[in-house]
Formats: C-alpha cells, sequence, structure tokens
C-alpha cells in the first residue's frame, strides 16, 4: 500500500511489474567463426567456377 500511495495510487501495471522483453545475447565469436567458413566457402565456389569458366574459353569472375 505504502508504494501504491507513493505513486499517487496510480494503479497502471506497467508502474509495478515491468512488461519488456530482453533481446536474445549474440555469441560473436560463434557468429565470427560462421562468418570466416561461410567466406571460404564462397572462395572455393569462386574458384570451382572459375575453372569451369576457363575450361569454356570464358573470362573469370574478379
Amino acid at each position: 500500500m505504502e508504494e501504491i500511495e507513493k505513486n499517487d495510487f496510480n494503479l497502471n501495471i506497467s508502474r509495478y511489474i515491468s512488461t519488456a522483453v530482453g533481446e536474445a545475447e549474440i555469441d560473436l565469436e560463434a557468429t565470427h567463426g560462421d562468418l570466416v567458413e561461410i567466406e571460404k566457402a564462397i572462395a572455393t565456389g569462386k574458384q570451382k567456377h572459375n575453372d569451369f569458366l576457363k575450361e569454356l574459353g570464358l573470362s573469370p569472375l574478379p
């Protein structure tokens, strides 16, 4: 009752209970590792693609 009186008898729920939803934490090291692996896969795929282009007599991707 003291807290309600201190808040001028305001019974708004958000004044007493937080309804905010916390954001999920991001594991930066894991995310960085994932991005490194993706970059490697892209480089490998690009090299394969350029090999095929070379066989066909076409210019490779930069």
